[in-house]
């Protein structure tokens, strides 16, 4: 559309805004736009006015143009024979709203719905508020409304796991209905973020970030073909508990035996391998 002059036509009180196309699946949407320009242009008393208001003519015809020109082909030609704004409007929502009776039945359908609906564990908060947000237009569409109340014991039943230590804590130190859906929103969505900077986005520390005992460690760098050092003999005695897991020979610098089982001492004389005898006595405590 072009320039619809607004605050009397002065300099700067010109406001271009076009009117949303209406779809077989966009009503919803649609309504909540068309209204807000109308509304912008101060038109919108035209299509509800005020305990049956007397409608300034000007201002009906303006908002019936504005209203046809959001419509297609095949709807404007149903309603072209309503000739105020209110007409074409009621005629539209109930086109695509339904009677009384079929917006009951929808409700109830809606209200299946809303129980069903449930945050997913790898879902952000953003896009959870995102369908309950459409949840809530439409009721509105319907002419039912959400509380807050309603709305913030939905949002702390369904969030998964990871927040749960937030929801708690809601619960414990505020009273749920003198909360606003809004301000336990951005609780639990500043909770969800910190949550995710630390690279916990599942709630739950991964196996990578587990501590491991000293046995558990060696035991793991051992079974992955880590290099250890050259006290290597010590570690595997206090880890594996005198086990069958050797370190590194001293004698020949082979892993899998100690010094004194090494297949070179054997050749070696008498008085190196009675020397190596008395040191594994010592170190045993045995002296």
């Amino acid at each position: 559309m072009a320039l619809v002059p607004h605050g009397g036509g002065g300099a700067g009180g010109s406001v271009s805004m076009n009117m949303p196309m209406l779809s077989p699946g966009n009503y919803t949407v649609w309504a909540i736009k068309a209204q807000a320009i109308l509304d912008a242009h101060m038109l919108w008393e035209a299509v509800a006015p005020a305990n049956d208001a007397a409608v300034n003519g000007k201002k009906c015809k303006t908002a019936r143009a504005m209203i046809l020109a959001g419509l297609p082909e095949d709807v404007l030609l149903q309603v072209v024979a309503k000739f105020t704004a209110k007409e074409v409007w009621d005629s539209l929502k109930v086109r695509f709203v339904g009677a009384e009776r079929v917006r009951a039945t929808r409700r109830a359908t809606l209200r299946g719905e809303l129980d069903r609906l449930k945050m997913e564990d790898g879902e952000s908060m953003d896009v959870y508020a995102g369908r309950l947000a459409g949840m809530t237009a439409r009721f509105a569409s319907l002419g039912e409304t959400l509380s807050d109340t309603e709305l913030v014991k939905k949002l702390m039943d369904t969030v998964p796991d990871r927040l749960f230590p937030v929801v708690a804590g809601i619960e414990q130190f505020c009273v749920l209905e003198e909360l606003t859906y809004d301000e336990v929103l951005g609780r639990l969505r500043a909770f969800d973020e910190r949550v995710r900077r630390r690279g916990q986005s599942s709630g739950e520390r991964s196996d990578d970030l587990l501590l491991y005992t000293a046995a558990q460690w060696w035991a793991r760098e051992w079974s992955q073909g880590g290099a250890w050092d050259d006290d290597d003999d010590a570690r595997s005695v206090a880890t594996q508990g005198g086990g069958n897991r050797r370190g590194r020979c001293y004698k020949c610098g082979e892993r899998g035996h100690f010094k004194r089982d090494c297949p070179e001492l054997r050749k070696a004389p008498a008085a190196e391998r009675a020397l190596v005898a008395d040191v594994d006595v010592e170190d045993n405590g045995l002296l």
